[in-house]
């Protein structure tokens, strides 16, 4: 049989949560009217907070450009080593990555040359050893992550946001000059035989293929699993502020603001992120413009939106601001693993081109998620689970303890580097840092998250 592979999908053995400096965002942010005001203590612009929880989200699609290769209709055969849907920054990446090997690749999208709207954050290290440090148009020398009103951490890791325009466009290049061709359509269907898969297009067209790969998110309809999902989900309500003055340091980026006395004048809010918290996100651009961003780091369910966006409000309220619309999450990740994925597609698609249908999939997606991958995902899912069971207090704590390790440690649990072995290593010493009420809901809350891991474990030892 032919495959689909999703990119870059959890791996089988279970769900999992990194608590990394952004995920995906579930949301597109309203752009509210503005109207001036000086009254508020730091002059930020205002309007009603009532009418900003109403507002819609607008889209303003922009567009880069560029000429692409487009696939031609008449041409015949409509055939390629590798279909790719979507053009976001995984799709692209790997069409990047596939076609640099002379595969023969199509990346499918409705609108191959839209701008990317989403705010990407990433670790400037973790795009310098990408060699992507030129996408990054703003970066801070500094992090820090406020545990509560009295304890603030520092971290010394340098901090970028991602230049939308700049990692398309370079992306973009890279697939032109490596042959990748473009189709402008939706996929409705995929069919899959025993030596090649075959999409239907909105637009009538069929393509066919030795591998699909499903870059098209996490909304993805081609995407099967072969036993019942029970994800852990963050979401997030963003905006863009344009402002007379603020109170962020121009050389930190608040990575985690976990303070709650925001909400000292709404206890039903207070009562409910002492249950289930959220924390600011903030990139301070310059004196006049900052990204904001509220997040609930992992729930299950899922906090609603409109909870999200009140608790926004009610921190906009305390500054005395709200203005103008913007999201993030990272990419490092991606951008890292699409080269091993490449080479594993490589191998089987290369030069000789004899492996096909279900081995090609194994191998692929081995190459993807080798034994110690998985074991490692496995001890991100137990993080997620133990953070499930934390509240607000507790959540405080396990942070509190979390960055206080060596930086070796922390940052590689942040950019996924860590080993099992290492990962071990991390508990242990996570441990024997945290406080007694700290190490209290440890010992109370994760046995079962912990029994649920080494079962897991043992599984993919098998």
């Amino acid at each position: 049989m032919a495959t689909c592979l999703g990119l870059f999908p959890p791996s089988p053995a279970g769900n999992t949560f990194q608590p990394n400096h952004k995920s995906p965002p579930l949301f597109s942010s309203p752009k509210p009217y503005i109207t001036p005001s000086r009254k508020s203590r730091y002059g930020i612009q205002s309007s009603k907070f009532g009418s900003f929880l109403d507002l819609k989200p607008e889209s303003k699609p922009e567009f880069l450009d560029f000429d692409l290769s487009w696939f031609d209709p008449a041409d015949r055969p409509r055939c390629f080593d590798v279909i790719i849907i979507g053009a976001g920054p995984a799709g692209l990446r790997l069409a990047e990555q596939v076609s640099g090997y002379g595969i023969k690749v199509c990346c499918v999208d409705p609108s191959p040359l839209s701008m990317w709207p989403n705010n990407y954050g990433v670790w400037v290290d973790e795009f310098e050893s990408l060699g992507l440090v030129d996408c990054l148009d703003k970066t801070w020398p500094m992090t820090c992550v406020h545990i509560d009103d009295d304890k603030t951490k520092y971290l010394d890791r340098p901090y970028g946001r991602v230049g939308r325009k700049e990692l398309k466009t370079k992306l973009l290049e890279n697939c032109a000059s490596s042959g990748v061709r473009f189709h402008k359509a939706k996929v409705l269907n995929l069919e899959h035989k025993e030596f090649e898969s075959s999409i239907v297009c909105d637009d009538g067209i069929e393509l066919k293929a030795s591998l699909v790969v499903d870059a098209s998110g996490f909304a993805s309809t081609f995407t099967e699993y072969d036993k019942p999902r029970n994800h852990g989900y963050q979401i997030a309500h963003g905006i863009l502020a344009e402002v007379d003055c603020h109170p962020f340091d121009l050389d930190k980026m608040v990575l985690m603001d976990w303070r709650d006395s925001h909400m000292g004048n709404e206890p039903y809010l207070r009562a409910n992120n002492s249950k289930i918290p959220t924390f600011l996100y903030a990139m301070p651009f310059d004196s006049n413009l900052v990204f904001l961003e509220e997040t609930s780091l992992v729930s299950r369910p899922s906090l609603s939106y409109m909870e999200v966006k009140n608790r926004m409000v009610a921190r906009l309220r305390h500054l005395g601001r709200v203005v103008h619309p913007s999201t993030g999450y990272t990419v490092a990740r991606t951008m890292a693993l699409a080269p091993i994925l490449a080479d594993a597609i490589v191998e089987c698609l290369g030069s000789t081109r004899m492996i096909r249908g279900r081995p090609l999939h194994h191998r692929v997606w081995n190459g993807l998620w080798p034994l110690e991958r998985r074991c490692t995902r496995e001890f991100y899912s137990f993080g997620m689970e133990t953070l499930l069971k934390l509240d607000l207090n507790g959540t405080r704590r396990f942070f509190d303890a979390f960055f206080d390790l060596d930086p070796y440690y922390w940052q590689g649990f942040l950019s996924s580097r860590l080993s099992l072995r290492e990962l071990l290593f991390l508990s242990l010493s996570l441990f024997s840092n945290a406080s007694n009420p700290s190490r209290f809901d440890i010992v109370t809350k994760c046995p079962v998250p912990l029994v649920k891991m080494m079962g897991n474990l043992a599984l993919e030892a098998i």
